[in-house]
C-alpha cells in the first residue's frame, strides 16, 4: 500500500487506478486528468461534489499548449519564477481537459510540483494527472503518507511515500480569467509580495462561498470533525478550559501544540494540518487555534484557520 517505487505508482495510474503522490505542499489523490471515468474516481473516492474542480499537475511545460487555448504573459513569467513549485495558474482550457475536471467551468487549473518523487513519475506519464489533496473531501489536508492510509487507505490503491510535506500547505491560486488582471484566488505557498515582485500589483479575490471557482475556496474547508474556535492572538488562548478545549497557538505560551516555539512562519505553515489532525484525536471536545502574523505564508495559514472554523 504503501512504498517509494515510482513504477508502480505509473503502472497503477496508467490501469486508471488512484494513486496518493507526494507533493512540497500536501499528498495528492491522482488520476490520469485526461479520463472522465478516472476522474469520477477521485470524486467518490473523497466524497467530493462535483462543483468543486480540481487542479491538473503536469511534469513539462509542453502540455500547456495541449491543455489550454492562451498563455497570458503574466503567467508565462510567473511560471518561469515558480515553476516547479506551490504555484496554481487558473487559465482557459482547451477541448482536451474534461469538464469533470473543471466542474464544467471553461477554465482550468494547472500546476507543476516540486517534489522530486512526484515530478519524476510526471515525467514518465503519456497524460497529466488531476490531483486533489488525498483527504475526505472537506477534512484536514495530508502532509505525510500515514495521514493519507489512515483516512482513505482503502479506496486506492498506492500512496507513494515522499516523507513529510515541506510546505504544509496547499500551493496559491492566481487566476487569469481576466488575462490582464490576474488575481489571487488562494493564499498558499508563493506568498502575494513574491507574486507581485514578478508581475506588479494583483488583486486578491478570497472567497467563501458554496459556488466556488477554484479549490479551496468553500466556507468550511481544512477542517477536524470537533468545534472549532478562532482567536487573533496566542494569549487569548488561555481563556479556555485545557481539560475541555485543545489549543494550537505559537510562541513562548503552554499549549496542547505549539506551531512554532520560535515563531517562525514557515514552520507554522508545516505543522498546521498536523496539529489539526493532532487536535481531532485529543480527548477534549472543542479546539481553539490562534491567529499568526498575517504577512508572507501567514496570511495562507489564517486563510486555513478560518475556513477550519467554518
Amino acid at each position: 500500500m504503501i512504498g517509494t517505487d515510482v513504477s508502480v505508482a505509473k503502472q497503477l495510474l496508467e490501469a486508471r487506478k488512484l494513486v496518493a503522490i507526494p507533493t512540497e505542499t500536501v499528498y495528492g489523490l491522482a488520476a490520469n486528468a485526461l479520463d472522465p471515468e478516472a476522474v469520477l474516481s477521485i470524486y467518490k473516492a473523497k466524497n467530493r461534489p462535483s462543483f468543486d474542480p480540481l487542479i491538473v499537475h503536469i511534469g513539462d511545460t509542453e502540455w500547456l499548449s495541449k491543455l489550454i487555448t492562451h498563455l497570458p504573459q503574466s503567467a508565462k513569467d510567473l511560471i518561469k519564477a515558480f515553476w516547479p513549485g506551490p504555484l496554481t495558474l487558473i487559465l482557459p482550457k482547451s477541448e482536451l481537459v474534461p469538464d469533470i475536471v473543471t466542474s464544467g467551468l471553461p477554465f482550468v487549473g494547472i500546476r507543476m510540483p516540486r517534489h522530486p518523487l512526484t515530478l519524476g513519475l510526471l515525467k514518465q506519464l503519456d497524460f497529466p494527472v488531476a490531483a486533489p489533496s488525498a483527504n475526505p473531501f472537506s477534512y484536514v489536508s495530508p502532509t505525510t503518507a500515514q495521514h493519507v492510509a489512515d483516512q482513505l487507505g482503502d479506496k486506492l490503491e498506492y500512496i507513494l511515500d515522499g516523507g513529510p510535506c515541506i510546505v504544509g500547505l496547499e500551493s496559491t491560486i492566481v487566476s487569469f480569467e481576466v488575462p490582464d488582471h490576474p488575481k489571487i484566488l488562494r493564499f498558499g505557498g508563493v506568498d502575494q509580495a513574491a507574486i507581485e515582485k514578478v508581475i506588479g500589483p494583483v488583486k486578491i479575490s478570497i472567497s467563501n462561498n458554496s459556488n466556488p471557482s477554484a479549490p479551496g475556496q468553500l466556507d468550511k474547508h481544512y477542517a477536524t470533525g470537533k468545534p472549532t474556535h478562532l482567536v487573533n492572538k496566542p494569549y487569548e488562548l488561555l481563556q479556555f478550559n485545557q481539560d475541555a478545549v485543545f489549543t494550537i497557538g505559537y510562541g513562548e505560551g503552554l499549549f496542547d501544540y505549539n506551531l512554532s516555539p520560535t515563531e517562525n512562519l514557515d514552520e507554522m505553515a508545516q505543522q498546521l494540518f498536523t496539529a489539526l489532525r493532532t487536535a481531532d484525536s485529543a480527548d477534549q471536545k472543542e479546539v481553539a487555534i490562534s491567529k499568526v502574523p498575517n504577512t508572507g505564508i501567514g496570511k495562507a495559514i489564517n486563510d486555513r484557520m478560518t475556513r477550519a472554523a467554518g
